[in-house]
């Protein structure tokens, strides 16, 4: 059903983000990453994308990828002025970055 939101309305970011959060909830973590992939690509000021992007990449074991995404999401976030996705992002780096992952 999500897929033909996505056909019928492409310039709609929602569509995607909901597919790509179905797919993680489901673990199917890498048609899940390559979803979010597709929508940061096509919608990267889409702030609530980065933290389930990021949290993807971290479950896939991809912590340097995962790293980047929140970074990437930080910034959009500060340019945006979303200072609620700016606080988690800030907070899952951080969390990233003291078990490890990224420096």
């Amino acid at each position: 059903m999500l897929r033909g939101f996505i056909t019928v309305n492409p310039k709609d970011p929602f569509p995607r983000y909901g597919l790509a959060l179905e797919l993680k909830n489901r673990g199917l973590l890498d048609e899940a990453s390559g979803e979010f992939t597709n929508l940061m690509t096509q919608f990267p000021d889409y702030t609530a994308a980065y933290l389930h992007a990021g949290n993807v990449e971290r479950e896939r074991g991809e912590r340097a990828r995962a790293g980047e995404i929140y970074q990437r999401g930080i910034d959009v976030c500060g340019r945006r002025g979303d200072g609620h996705a700016l606080a988690e992002l800030q907070s899952a780096l951080a969390n990233l970055q003291q078990e490890g992952g990224e420096d």
